[in-house]
């Protein structure tokens, strides 16, 4: 049975202590979500250590929003996975669309960065989906592909239990626009196929994908009811408790 799983990342937002308000919330409102829905937090790394201090013994998840593709060293400025599950992450994003676009981020960085996170026993949580001229081209099935087969198709079925999809339709972020349930579902499925054919329809059958693009209280259950989606990675809606427990309300 695949987990349900809703996943709020909140990007460069909150000071700590707004930061630490805010996850208090959430776990406050937690117990109001069926058991079966996995809630996870994702936050910037400043927050890390005291937020974990507040999901620690919850049921709350804690993330981070990236890692280093690096295991160590005189990388200035950047974050270990090490560092990470020090610090009481059991998650970390890799490939959101924004570090794609505004820091470059290939599928060979996220390669390594999956690899490193893994062995440091984080769940990896990895982006993928096309942009609004790639959709209106035809070609959001290519990307997704060859986005899934570069990254995924280096890793093993026994890795893939400790991997979690999001697709992003990147149009749909903060854009206000959303694709419909057809059309993310319909994405879903071609992905959750594409890791039918490399890992057997057991992995497939396996895997959580999450949909990624402006999902909120008001679209969730729509979305939800849909065969191969399995919960959200949350951005504007996770910054109020409420609505993101809203949404992990929407199953």
């Amino acid at each position: 049975m695949r987990k349900k799983i809703v996943a709020g990342n909140w990007k460069m937002n909150t000071t700590v202590p707004e930061g630490v308000e805010l996850a208090k919330a959430v776990v406050a409102k937690s117990a109001e979500v069926p058991s079966d829905v996995k809630l996870i937090v994702a936050t910037p790394f400043t927050h890390l250590v005291p937020v974990a201090a507040v999901t620690a013994g919850t049921r709350v998840g804690l993330s981070a929003e990236n890692c280093a593709d690096k295991e160590k060293g005189a990388y200035t400025g950047e974050v270990s996975a090490a560092m990470l599950a020090s610090a009481g992450c059991q998650y970390t994003i890799l490939g959101h669309s924004e570090r794609r676009q505004y820091y470059g981020e290939t599928d060979e960085k996220l390669v390594e960065k999956t690899r490193l996170a893994l062995a440091q026993g984080l769940d990896v949580i990895l982006c993928v989906g096309e942009n609004r001229d790639e959709r209106e081209a035809g070609r959001h099935f290519d990307v997704c592909k060859t986005q899934v087969e570069n990254v995924l198709f280096q890793f093993t079925a026994e890795d893939l239990k400790h991997i979690i999809v999001a697709y992003e339709p990147v149009w749909a972020i903060g854009t206000g626009l959303t694709a419909t349930a057809e059309q993310a579902e319909e994405i879903h499925a071609y992905i959750r196929g594409i890791i039918a054919a490399r890992f057997g329809a057991e992995a497939a059958e396996e895997l959580s994908i999450l949909y990624g693009g402006s999902c909120k209280p008001s679209n969730a259950k729509e979305l939800f009811a849909q065969k191969d989606i399995d919960g959200g990675l949350i951005g504007g809606a996770a910054l109020k408790a409420d609505d993101f427990i809203g949404i992990a309300l929407s199953f």
